[in-house]
């Protein structure tokens, strides 16, 4: 369009229906939400953040406008993007995916209150004071991977009880996470008398070394630990454990669902509707500060029943009665 057929464009245009739309654009509460990975790898989990908002009071597109900011991956690019949302001058950021793009928004603003999700402690990273007072423009809901990182291979041993050398994949760029969760799987091993390595892989090629280490090894089990990158890569980490006959248990249901044995986890739905309240009620003037870091305590297990087939596993009656779900 020409300039001058915009401005004449503007100038037909009623000034009260203009006046109005400034005025609800005015209303309109901005959240902008920075992710490390793809938008695509939230993508289905984003419906849950928005019904919180929505209990809170705030409808998407008509109350409130998200302004989506993704890393791709790329860790080096969430300073730019963080600070990208400040100038937009955003209400409420929302982190996700990780701690570094909780911390890079933390290290942008110490005004615009920011709400996380995350599977880490916030306290050993600095990002709230504790977690019944954060202290800060910080809060959020949390599930402590490190705590339920034993469990898993417990479980995992549970259903191959034959089980002698078991490994963990990692994320390496995940550096919060490596030392203590390798810690907690030595520990944890230890007590149920196996042996454990620790492999990491942070791109695709990297994936299909670390399976074919886990044969070369003669690794008995895995567990995968979590991860935003190997949530996008969930199909290829089930077609890999399928191939090499490797039993594998994961972090979320969508890996069960994919085809993988099975999952322990956080009901991360749940979380990103926790996650939605908190922003909504920071929109109606609540202060993060004062909001309680919310620590969840609840895991579901899901059992691919097909897939142990495949793998000749017969799965425990008391484990079938466990589990929250059962993919026949």
């Amino acid at each position: 369009m020409q300039r001058r057929e915009f401005i004449a464009g503007l100038g037909s245009t009623p000034a009260w229906p203009f006046a109005a739309r400034g005025q609800q654009a005015e209303r309109m509460r901005r959240i902008g939400v920075l992710v490390l990975g793809s938008p695509d790898a939230i993508a289905s989990r984003m419906p849950a953040f928005l019904q919180g908002l929505k209990e809170a009071g705030y409808v998407d597109g008509r109350t409130v406008a998200i302004e989506y900011r993704s890393a791709e991956g790329h860790y080096d690019r969430l300073p730019a993007l963080a600070a990208e949302l400040v100038r937009r001058r955003v209400h409420v950021i929302f982190a996700i995916a990780g701690p570094s793009s909780v911390l890079a928004a933390k290290d942008a603003t110490a005004t615009i209150p920011i709400v996380f999700a995350i599977g880490e402690d916030p306290v050993k990273l600095g990002l709230v004071a504790s977690f019944a007072r954060p202290g800060s423009n910080v809060t959020g809901v949390t599930f402590m991977a490190e705590e339920i990182a034993p469990r898993r291979l417990r479980l995992l041993h549970e259903l191959v009880p034959a089980a002698s050398r078991m490994a963990v994949l990692v994320n390496p760029n995940e550096t919060a996470l490596i030392e203590s969760i390798t810690a907690d799987a030595q520990a944890a091993a230890s007590t149920i008398g196996l042996q454990i390595e620790v492999f990491t892989a942070a791109d695709n090629r990297e994936i299909d070394m670390a399976f074919a280490s886990a044969v070369e090894k003669r690794i008995d089990a895995l567990s995968v630990y979590p991860s935003l990158f190997y949530f996008e890569r969930r199909a290829q980490l089930a077609m890999l454990a399928a191939r090499h006959a490797l039993p594998t248990i994961y972090f979320d249901r969508p890996f069960a669902k994919a085809g993988g044995l099975m999952s322990y986890g956080t009901d991360f739905m749940d979380m990103y509707q926790q996650v939605g309240r908190y922003a909504g009620r920071i929109l109606n003037g609540e202060k993060p500060a004062e909001m309680p870091t919310i620590h969840l305590t609840k895991f579901e297990l899901v059992i691919n029943l097909q897939t142990a087939k495949t793998l000749g596993i017969e799965v425990p009656p008391t484990m079938l009665a466990r589990a929250d779900e059962v993919i026949e």
